[in-house]
């Protein structure tokens, strides 16, 4: 932990005189760690997205029932052959200088995601746009050939490459979200500080004090119904059991992460929320690091893992999981993956060349600092040592160093979730392709690459379910370069005293309607 202790106990002295008072105003909640960027081109994690859904927009936004409606696009068309999407933006935006908001600042956004310079693992995102992945992979350099369009200040087009049933979906995300190409260019990689952030969402950035608070507070240029709260506090706490007594002591007003340990005593509190997450856990191999270079070493070590124990030390309501679509979600295979056998775990073993486990290299489990995964891979380390008879090494990092380490050099195994950016199945399975920046097992496969691919254009769902499907195979039986270990769930403490907080299965965390009761 990088001296976090001091700002968290600065943190707690400056906002005890504002508890005196019934209810304060300010809504406060907890973040579990530093975000690590809040440039939306870059950002790649929940904690960062935590706060740039509350200070950006894009053109469309999902409503609670995870349904795309307008947002700075006032509506859109779409061609016949649907491979043309017009986007019609408000002439009403402002951004929170007072500089109008137009196509422009979409379409250089998009051009700044793509362009190889950037470096953005989330550039796949728009590989459906026509010769987008040409030019992120430098095959083309004339961006004036990609599939985007600047018709009018108010009008910005967007030309796939093929039809996407689920691509009305793709400008909810937060890496599609406009921007200002003043303002990076100025202040450079300096540009999302509070005194040089332009937004043009319902909050502005107004403080960030790193490694202990981000402080939000309305924006008075949203074009939009504006906030009910005039600020919110995030008060990065990385803790679990520090945050518990921030809401028992009524100095926060929500926590999203409830430790295992303390989940018992809140269950029939009502306070408690426990709601459907479209999100999987699970564990990575780095295919190209010994000896998870060889698939059967991979089939063997999620062989030897019995998922329904690692569920029922988190007593949150997680499902076991053996595929990879989460149960909710088209595409949602139960039947596929590997369940729990021991015998044929030590059988591939030996057929690797590693009976019993001898002649292993060192193997070191990797995981970020939260008890929740500690839990996991303590287990984890204990049905390997029972069904292989191997010895893995535990080591952790906070949050942000954690991700670093994972894009520079990623270890053995590894822990991930991933959440849905998109209530489709193409954005689970499209994360394991070879052109995914976000694939930090090094897996590539054409065979899927091909099947990921043949999905995006079905639009027949029977069809597109029998792809998902091999896909799934392929990755989680067959070459298996990570194990899904479970579904998860939310599991929320909201004081009673809140208004208009709704919980989605995206866990998109929305605080404009927020209000509470004197």
């Amino acid at each position: 932990m990088r001296n976090a202790l001091l700002p968290i106990l600065l943190l707690l002295f400056s906002i005890t005189s504002c508890t005196k008072a019934k209810h304060d105003q300010t809504f406060r909640f907890v973040l579990t760690s530093e975000p690590p960027s809040l440039d939306w081109s870059l950002a790649t994690d929940h904690v960062s997205a935590d706060i740039l859904v509350n200070i950006m927009e894009g053109l469309v936004i999902f409503d609670n029932n995870l349904k795309p409606q307008p947002a700075m696009a006032e509506k859109w068309d779409v061609s016949p052959d649907g491979k043309t999407y017009t986007f019609h933006i408000r002439k009403n935006i402002k951004w929170n200088d007072g500089k109008p908001l137009t196509a422009h600042d979409f379409y250089y956004s998009w051009q700044r995601l793509l362009d190889p310079k950037t470096a953005a693992e989330y550039a796949y995102f728009l590989f459906d746009v026509k010769n987008a992945q040409e030019f992120n992979s430098g095959k083309l350099k004339d961006f004036s050939k990609v599939g985007l369009k600047v018709v009018d200040n108010y009008t910005f087009q967007v030309e796939l490459s093929h039809p996407a049933s689920y691509f009305i979906n793709v400008p909810t995300f937060w890496v599609t979200f406009p921007m200002r190409k003043d303002i990076v260019e100025k202040f450079g990689p300096n540009w999302t500080d509070p005194q040089n952030i332009v937004t043009a969402g319902p909050f502005i950035l107004s403080d960030w004090k790193h490694d202990a608070k981000v402080t939000l507070t309305r924006n008075p240029t949203y074009y939009g119904t504006p906030a009910i709260p005039e600020k919110i506090e995030a008060l990065i706490i990385n803790e679990d059991i520090t945050a518990i007594s921030l809401f028992e002591t009524d100095k926060v007003q929500l926590i999203r992460r409830i430790p295992p340990l303390e989940l018992q005593r809140f269950k029939n509190k009502p306070e408690y929320i426990n709601a459907p997450y479209l999100r999987g856990y699970y564990y990575g191999f780095n295919v190209n690091k010994p000896p998870f270079d060889n698939p059967k070493v991979r089939q063997a070590f999620s062989y030897a893992i019995d998922r329904k124990q690692i569920v029922s030390i988190l007593k949150g309501g997680q499902i076991p999981a053996t595929s990879w679509v989460p149960k909710g979600m088209f595409g949602f295979e139960p039947g596929v993956g590997i369940g729990f056998d021991s015998k044929k775990a030590r059988s591939l073993l030996a057929e690797a060349g590693y009976p019993d486990g001898k002649g292993l290299p060192k193997i070191t489990l990797y995981f970020d600092s939260r008890d929740d995964n500690r839990l996991v891979a303590e287990k984890v380390q204990s049905l390997w040592k029972e069904h292989l008879g191997i010895e893995v090494t535990l080591e952790n990092a906070e949050w942000k160093v954690y991700l670093k380490q994972l894009q520079t050099d990623t270890p053995q195994v590894w822990r991930l979730g991933w959440g849905a950016d998109y209530p489709d199945p193409h954005n689970f399975l499209e994360l394991f392709t070879s052109y995914s920046g976000n694939n930090n097992t090094h897996w590539k496969n054409q065979t899927y690459d091909t099947l990921i691919n043949e999905g995006a254009k079905e639009f027949d769902r029977n069809k597109r379910e029998e792809i998902y499907r091999d896909a799934q195979i392929l990755l989680t039986e067959k070459d298996v370069p990570m194990m899904p270990l479970f579904y998860e769930a939310q599991n929320i403490l909201l004081k009673p005293y809140v208004k208009g907080f709704q919980p989605n299965a995206m866990n998109i965390l929305i605080l404009k309607n927020v209000e509470m009761d004197s």
